[in-house]
């Protein structure tokens, strides 16, 4: 089914390509309809992103509280890991433009991130003709980092919503054309078999 001209990586990989082919397409479109809502409404999206990752948070500060209520109650640094979460949630819910703030930071560094991943992933994908489209999504999760950084705090409010709505606009392009790419690329490895077959 995988022929030679294809990389390494994606003949190890047969199962996990499978699995990115048969969903990518999926979730391109939904990241591409939650891209535009960050555009076009970006402070709806940065106040959406502040409560997401505040409820995230507070859901994680519970569980660990409880996790350490059954496993071992006198480990101060899992109550202490507990509370930071469970205060820090709370502060986003209730303050929410200090966490507008707060989350703009760590959005910095997750655009960074996501510009570290989309390279490698470009150049493990680089023999192959889609490799070009996660270069550019890496690149475009740099430039937003930067960006982002270069107006931090002033604006956090506009630009959590703008950037990450961008971001998931890329993100979704490059997962509904990568799903695209796998899906004719077994079409015609399923045609190639039945040619040499014949």
């Amino acid at each position: 089914m995988w022929n030679s001209n294809m990389s390494p990586e994606m003949r190890l990989n047969k199962s996990l390509v499978d699995a990115f082919k048969k969903y990518a397409k999926f979730s391109g479109v939904v990241f591409i309809i939650m891209g535009l809502v960050g555009i076009l409404y970006p402070t709806l999206m940065t106040v959406s992103t502040v409560v997401f990752v505040a409820y995230l948070m507070l859901v994680a500060g519970l569980y660990g509280a409880w996790m350490t209520w059954k496993s071992n109650r006198k480990d101060w640094t899992g109550w202490l890991k507990s509370f930071a979460l469970l205060f820090v949630s709370l502060m986003m819910l209730f303050y929410p433009m200090e966490g507008v703030a707060t989350l703009g930071l760590l959005l910095a560094v997750y655009f960074f991130m996501d510009a570290f991943a989309s390279m490698g992933l470009a150049f493990s994908l680089k023999p192959d003709k889609i490799w070009w489209l996660w270069f550019f999504n890496a690149l475009t999760s740099l430039v937003l980092g930067v960006l982002f950084l270069v107006n931090w705090p002033l604006s956090s409010l506009f630009l959590i919503g703008l950037l990450v709505g961008i971001s998931l606009l890329f993100d979704g392009i490059a997962l509904l054309f990568g799903g695209m790419f796998f899906a004719a690329r077994e079409d015609e490895n399923s045609s190639d078999q039945q040619e040499n077959k014949k």
